[in-house]
């Protein structure tokens, strides 16, 4: 099986002391976001847990405790964007996070980790031609470290529409034009475009709009093949063929608290919980509540382990 990490919270940046810990003691429970009495309980084991995946803003607080993911296969994916602390408070300056994907590149291997830019939004003080430049300069620093760069448009969630009211859609004609431009840049050192959830209007300029959580994704970190279970597929909403698997994050509790971010509600919440983690604890936020109610996830490798010849 696949196991998300990412799509709740950056678990690299904020709590890699207790995904360490979660690592050695074979397990960690995760509570429904809908329904808190609800309680999942997941083995940790290599034995049916075949990759790992990690959606960072920074990366670096992982990096000396890489040798407790051996046992896994790994994708990585850093998003790293050139906006300011006015919109993403507190996430390290972009060229620390380069310098720690880079190592953290050279550990996983080109074929474990991607670049995400994004999301991207546009205003008087973040123009195309903006965008463009700064992509530029990134796309040189990071060159030979990723096959892949994923980038998507903003959605104004009412999450974002609250944090960030001034945030406005990105106009049709602003993708295509910016989307050509990053398409041609990544080209040049090496990258594929990859949109996320931005439908096909990119692919006629060369932008592979296929997903960016494939199976083939995951294949190739894994060099392996994978035979994933029909209820396995959580695609989103036909958007794209991404494998979406289960999620041992929480939301609330990112603390970059960036003014996009749709897994945050607000600040004050997002304080209030984080001084509620407990390395030690099972759960990332507190502890066993009267009224729970705890299931054994069903879980099993997905690799398929039969040989095969190339005739």
């Amino acid at each position: 099986m696949i196991l998300q990490t990412g799509m709740r919270t950056d678990i690299p940046a904020f709590y890699s002391e207790w995904l360490e810990n979660r690592i050695k003691e074979g397990f960690v429970l995760v509570r429904n976001p809908y329904n808190p009495s609800q309680v999942t309980r997941y083995s940790l084991s290599p034995d049916v847990v075949d990759l790992i995946t990690f959606c960072t803003k920074n990366p670096a607080p992982m990096l000396s405790r890489m040798s407790c993911l051996e046992p896994y296969g790994q994708y990585w994916f850093v998003t790293i964007t050139p906006y300011g602390k006015d919109i993403e408070p507190n996430v390290p300056d972009r060229r620390k996070v380069m310098e720690s994907f880079r190592k953290l590149s050279d550990t996983v291997g080109v074929n474990c980790i991607g670049w995400r830019y994004d999301p991207v939004f546009i205003d008087d003080a973040h123009s195309v031609e903006w965008h463009t430049e700064a992509f530029e300069d990134m796309c040189a620093f990071l060159e030979g470290y990723t096959k892949t760069c994923v980038i998507s448009f903003i959605d104004i969630y009412k999450k974002v529409e609250k944090n960030f009211p001034e945030v406005r859609a990105v106009r049709i004609d602003d993708r295509i034009r910016l989307g050509k431009a990053l398409i041609d840049i990544g080209r040049s050192h090496g990258m594929t475009i990859k949109p996320c959830a931005e439908g096909k209007d990119l692919e006629p300029y060369g932008a592979d709009c296929s997903g960016c959580m494939t199976v083939k994704t995951y294949e190739t970190a894994l060099n392996a093949d994978l035979e994933v279970p029909r209820k396995g597929i959580n695609q989103r909403n036909g958007e794209c063929a991404c494998l979406l698997g289960p999620d041992i994050g929480e939301y609330d509790t990112c603390g970059h608290l960036c003014k996009y971010c749709y897994a945050n509600t607000d600040p004050a919440l997002v304080r209030e919980n984080m001084r509620k983690h407990d390395p030690t604890s099972p759960f990332l936020i507190g502890g066993p509540m009267p009224g729970d109610k705890i299931h054994e996830a069903e879980q099993r490798s997905w690799i398929d382990r039969q040989m095969r010849l190339d005739i």
